[in-house]
């Protein structure tokens, strides 16, 4: 029997999703946490996704198998009481047994924040920004996203990804007081994409870069022509969409 389990989780002091040797990440937190509490063998499970190191998640999913029908409320009680602080269950949802988490989610969005303000409440997940930045700009370009699919100039290299297309459906920034932040929603994501596309942005609101260059280098699929990087404390996975009818166990 599959299920899949909804989670929420603070990045600061875990190596992102995927298990590595000699590092404490979110799924072998889930996979040893999944083990303890069901006692039926070793489990392993599979996420929507992977999160890079200190890349926080308010909506995930990961799926499993296992030879009974659970009791969800009570299990949810559970494995809270096992995992670390940093990670939270929120429910399961029993599934067919050829539902995946990666690769039946429709959409993905990410969020990025950051602070304009020195706030030392806020170092863990946003990031400090003390130069003024052009919002209205940055929103222009986000608009030159939508005209494009292939997105290898945000994309870390040699990933395994087989594809860097992508259809992004929506990319905005808000101005809230001191906070400032990023959504962007795609049918998937590349490697470190969230995080280049930002640097690129934060350029263009500082005017070192004008909203046309954005095409340019878009066009030029060429890594080293974008910006920077930005630290990934400040980006979260937001939301995840399936249809669950489609995926519900029959």
């Amino acid at each position: 029997m599959r299920y899949f389990l909804q989670i929420a989780y603070n990045g600061k002091d875990l190596h992102g999703w995927q298990v590595q040797p000699n590092a404490n990440t979110v799924q072998a937190e889930m996979n040893k946490a999944l083990t303890v509490y069901f006692n039926q063998g070793e489990i392993y499970c599979i996420g929507c996704g992977r999160t890079d190191t200190g890349v926080h998640a308010s909506d995930f999913y990961l799926h499993f198998d296992i030879d009974k029908v659970i009791d969800e409320e009570e299990s949810v009680y559970r494995l809270n009481r096992i995992l670390p602080l940093t990670i939270a269950v929120k429910k399961f949802i029993k599934v067919n047994e050829y539902a995946h988490t990666r690769f039946d989610a429709l959409s993905r969005t990410y969020q990025y924040h950051i602070h304009t303000i020195k706030n030392p409440f806020l170092l863990d997940g946003s990031l400090f920004f003390s130069y003024p930045l052009d919002v209205e700009k940055m929103n222009e370009a986000c608009q030159i996203l939508f005209n494009y699919d292939d997105f290898t100039s945000f994309s870390k290299v040699h990933t395994d990804s087989k594809t860097n297309i992508c259809k992004i459906k929506r990319a905005e920034w808000k101005q809230e007081g001191d906070k400032i932040i990023f959504t962007i929603q795609a049918d998937r994501f590349l490697r470190n994409m969230v995080r280049a596309i930002v640097g690129t942005m934060l350029d263009i609101g500082q005017g070192k870069k004008q909203v046309k260059d954005i095409a340019t280098i878009i066009e030029q699929k060429d890594r080293g022509k974008a910006g920077k990087s930005v630290n990934g404390k400040g980006l979260y996975l937001s939301k995840v969409e399936y249809d669950f009818d489609k995926l519900k166990f029959e």
